[in-house]
């Protein structure tokens, strides 16, 4: 008998199993699918020279993770490639804004928007490297971060104070409006705010754009050598040389619950694993508290807000094998492995009003990455790796587009959506399509196949809006991983602080199961000293 079932081996998954085999506990990892990762996955699947990733692919919170950092990776063979730029974002009329791995070669390009925007974004910066750091700690420690906390506050009040927060809180067009007199920084704002599903008048998208940018601007865009499948692989092995095990292809149909404890699960085909202290779940809420528990479980008052859970919007995504490099016409955007199609801000502004009004946009905000421009094991030299997604709502009334897309994704309506995407694309980059050698296409519809947790091709397992956040994630509550069946934990992107390959969510349900039994951690503790 395990110590401690883990339901998942996604990233969350994998840390939270990583960490309790730290402490000495002995744990067995629970996965559905046929091979671990949940959305960190690569493959050979559009063409067998290239590497493509299934789903996520640019690791920055990877990347400033403290979680992750106390793991050392490397030492499991684990490396980082990096693009020349790290974030490109051009204009049809040939000039691009650029996120650049140096902060003064980024204030350098954007001085020709404005020239006083240079200036701007190295005082961004500055405000950055004050506070955060203990702004990253906050945010992956369980809520509240006291300790944490209170070192943010100090720093915040030596960095503006209320004018920091106030800026924080300012939808994401507001901010740009109000640091930068050209498009430029306005751009990198936005678009970034637009890797979640905050609309730029989104109350908090400034905070969550200006925390994405300045994370590029700090650590970058980085990308596994190899592939994503590597930092999964690194996770995996990490784990099991601490006597950790995973079983792959082992759906879990229940957790079982007596006394109002969770004392083990039951699988998809009959076997019952107890766990002697924890069970552990790296799912969406929804899918732990209505399908593994149960209703007869939980407390009447859950039920009625599991109603009122968001989900993010849906993603559609697109993989290429490219015969050469992408043409953009704003040369700058060749040397970024992320490369955002849009018309400005008023074009991200039109995208997420489609959206919001449950309409499949005619223009999609397109997230491109130039993969093996990041990393050149990917593909044959002279060649590109490449991918775009764009979002659509989860609720799909009506296409603003020509095609008639309905939302139920059959051969028809993947492939006008996808080449609704390539001709978007191809506005920026002439050229474009005569280079596809060969193209898969992943619908919302198959995105959850292949990742249950990606529901409807939600990829941030809820909403990152204000009102599912810290103590309201992912219903209102303590904004932390225990959950109203004792020894039961969620550990997953559902649980605060969200979304992103950063392995909070798993190492704070950990930490929490840890907790409650704190002998045995403390002799551990005491005897690795």
């Amino acid at each position: 008998m395990p110590d401690a079932v883990v339901i998942g081996a996604g990233p969350n998954g994998l840390v939270a199993a990583n960490v309790l085999a730290d402490a000495g506990w002995s744990v067995e990892v629970l996965e559905a699918q046929t091979e671990p990762g949940g959305a960190v996955r690569s493959d050979r699947g559009v063409h067998p020279d290239y590497v493509s990733d299934l789903f996520s692919a640019f690791y920055p919170l990877a990347a400033a993770s403290p979680v992750l950092a106390r793991f050392d990776l490397a030492a499991e063979g684990l490396r980082w490639s990096h693009a020349p730029s790290v974030l490109a974002h051009p204009l049809t009329d040939g000039r691009c804004a650029v996120l650049e791995r140096r902060v003064e070669r980024t204030a350098a390009g954007l001085e020709a928007f404005a020239p006083a925007d240079g200036a701007a974004w190295r005082d961004m910066y500055e405000v950055w490297c004050r506070v955060g750091p203990d702004l990253v700690q906050a945010l992956f420690t369980p809520f509240p971060p006291v300790r944490a906390g209170l070192r943010l506050a100090a720093k915040v009040r030596a960095s503006g104070g209320l004018r920091l927060a106030r800026n924080l809180a300012l939808p994401v067009r507001r901010l740009g409006e109000e640091e930068f007199a050209g498009e430029g920084g306005r751009l990198l704002l936005a678009g970034n705010a637009l890797h979640a599903d905050l609309a730029p008048e989104a109350a908090g998208s400034g905070g969550f754009g200006w925390l994405m940018s300045m994370l590029g601007q700090s650590h970058g865009f980085p990308v596994p050598v190899g592939g994503s499948g590597a930092l999964t692989a690194a996770l995996v092995s990490r784990l099991r040389r601490r006597g950790g095990v995973l079983r792959c292809g082992e759906r879990v149909e229940a957790v079982l619950v007596r006394g109002g404890a969770a004392v083990g699960v039951r699988t998809a085909g009959g076997e019952t694993i107890d766990a002697r202290r924890a069970v552990l779940a790296d799912t969406s809420a929804p899918a732990l508290y209505r399908d593994l528990v149960g209703e007869e479980h939980l407390p009447s008052r859950l039920l009625p807000d599991l109603e009122r859970f968001q989900w993010d919007f849906a993603t559609f995504k697109v993989d290429w094998a490219l015969s050469g490099p992408v043409p953009w016409t704003a040369p700058e955007a060749a040397g970024a492995g992320t490369v955002h199609v849009a018309d400005g801000v008023n074009g991200l502004t039109r995208f997420a009003a489609q959206i919001a009004a449950g309409h499949v946009p005619d223009a999609p905000f397109a997230l491109f990455g130039q993969m093996t421009t990041a990393d050149p094991t990917r593909s044959p030299a002279g060649t590109e790796s490449a991918w775009a997604y764009t979002h659509l709502p989860q609720h799909i009334t009506s296409d603003a587009g020509p095609d008639g897309i309905t939302g139920r994704w059959d051969s028809r309506e993947q492939e006008a959506m996808a080449d609704r995407i390539e001709v978007q694309v191809e506005r920026f980059a002439p050229g474009f399509r005569a280079l596809v050698r060969a193209r898969r296409i992943l619908a919302p519809t198959t995105l959850q196949a292949m990742n249950e947790n990606l529901h409807n091709g939600a990829i941030n397992n809820g909403t990152t809006a204000l009102h599912q956040q810290a103590i309201f994630r992912p219903t209102p509550g303590t904004g932390r991983p225990e959950t109203p069946v004792k020894r039961l934990y969620l550990a997953s992107a559902a649980a605060h602080p969200g979304g992103g390959v950063h392995g909070a969510p798993g190492a704070n349900a950990a930490r929490a199961a840890l907790r409650s039994h704190g002998p045995r951690t403390l002799l551990h503790r005491a005897q690795r000293v």
